[in-house]
């Protein structure tokens, strides 16, 4: 299914954020319906995700791309969203990543034909998916191995379904996540693959270089990888002419550029970034990577302004029960909250025609229930139940999954399109 026919879908009217939807309205049809977010025109709280700071990060990370010569597969767990992959591989993405089988078979629903399963293919219900969308000859599909267990899995399955499966070998370090530690686990990995010629075909190295906080740390993994990626090529262990090699989360893409880009190993290299939250940013953990990249990387540093939060989240002051306190209809259900607490940005009162106001810095959401949050304010604070507040956040892929829908909205918070999720 293509972009355009996703868009044709109707609005779930039954899920949260909406307006007062009519029934069977296309996704293509709500900028129609003309709601506005300051004029309460939908039901809060809602997310929504600023239409012109995603076109910036789009190209934004296009150019950043394109002036390392990299590759780009957006890890797509971020928003599990097909207008929003589309909207990727329109702007130089070599194609999307994904983190378990059934998101590869949301994604292909989607159109998607490129996939990069960063991860390992492990059960034979998982396996079934895979294998039926290798039926499709113009589907491409690669994913990790760090386990001779697995490779033997992953072989008998496919050689009985006369099908060949590509994958990549991955690294990891001691107290990491996934991924081999040492030469001799390698060397057994290798001695996996090799007992399946019919059915296991290996294309390259990937990594996940996030499991380590120090930037020294990860230069030393990616400098051994592309290491290894030499020596295995010049031992003749890939099956195909041009080498995969993949890393780079949403924090240090701009490290994985800089070690992987422009290498001669011997053999051609293809080089994959998988950063997924570049997309909508935040104002936490992925502000502070930012704030990091822009202060070392002479690319970004030519390139100007940089990534911008898109995502936010729309909510009622619900009640004011004592001074120095407010509930905000806002909760658990609606926003991440693993990597710190939603921020106040902006405040709107409804019936004025003032533009938001930045909300003060000491309007704090202190903690969270399923769907309240308690903010703690001055006593004498300019607030009242039903005004209007803005939060940023921090960690996109947690708020994303508590939303069917989100709605898309220009500087004036018009409403201009809706996006689907499929988690």
């Amino acid at each position: 299914m293509t972009e355009n026919k996703f868009q044709e879908r109707s609005l779930n009217p039954l899920t949260k954020g909406l307006g007062a939807t009519p029934p069977d309205c296309p996704l293509e049809a709500i900028e129609a319906l003309g709601w506005n977010i300051l004029d309460e025109d939908v039901s809060l709280p809602v997310a929504v995700l600023r239409q012109s700071r995603i076109h910036h990060n789009l190209e934004w990370m296009r150019q950043f791309i394109q002036r390392y010569g990299v590759q780009l597969a957006p890890h797509g767990k971020t928003t599990m969203s097909p207008t929003l992959f589309h909207l990727q591989l329109a702007h130089g993405a070599w194609g999307i990543t994904l983190a378990t089988a059934p998101q590869v078979q949301a994604a292909y629903a989607a159109g998607v034909r490129r996939v990069l399963l960063a991860n390992q293919l492990v059960g034979k219900g998982n396996m079934a998916i895979v294998s039926r969308l290798l039926q499709d000859l113009d589907f491409s599909f690669c994913c990790l191995v760090d386990s001779p267990v697995n490779v033997d899995a992953l072989g008998r399955y496919f050689d009985e379904a006369g099908q060949r499966l590509r994958v990549l070998i991955e690294y990891g370090v001691p107290g990491g996540r996934t991924g081999i530690r040492n030469p001799d686990q390698e060397a057994e990995l290798l001695e996996a693959i090799r007992r399946w010629p019919q059915s296991i075909d290996l294309v390259g190295i990937e990594l996940y270089e996030g499991v380590l906080l120090e930037e020294d740390a990860i230069r030393r993994l990616l400098r051994h990888v592309l290491q290894r990626a030499r020596a295995l090529a010049d031992g003749n262990c890939f099956a195909e002419p041009e080498i995969l090699l993949s890393g780079a989360g949403s924090a240090w893409f701009d490290v994985v550029a800089e070690e992987f880009a422009g290498q001669d190993i011997g053999h051609p290299l293809q080089v994959i970034l998988r950063p997924g939250c570049y997309l909508t940013h935040d104002a936490g953990i992925y502000r502070d990577a930012e704030q990091r990249i822009q202060a070392n990387n002479r690319v970004a540093q030519e390139m100007g302004r940089s990534l911008l939060p898109a995502l936010q989240l729309w909510a009622n002051v619900q009640s004011m029960p004592e001074p120095g306190l407010a509930i905000i209809a806002l909760g658990k259900r609606d926003a991440a909250f693993d990597a710190g607490m939603p921020i106040t940005s902006l405040h709107h009162r409804p019936g004025s025609d003032q533009t938001p106001r930045v909300a003060p810095v000491d309007w704090r959401i202190t903690r969270m229930m399923d769907q309240h949050a308690f903010m703690t304010l001055p006593q004498d604070a300019d607030l009242q139940v039903g005004d209007l507040l803005a939060f940023e956040i921090s960690h996109p892929c947690l708020t994303f999954d508590k939303w069917r829908q989100l709605l898309l909205v220009d500087d004036d918070y018009r409403v201009v399109g809706a996006v689907e999720t499929f988690f």
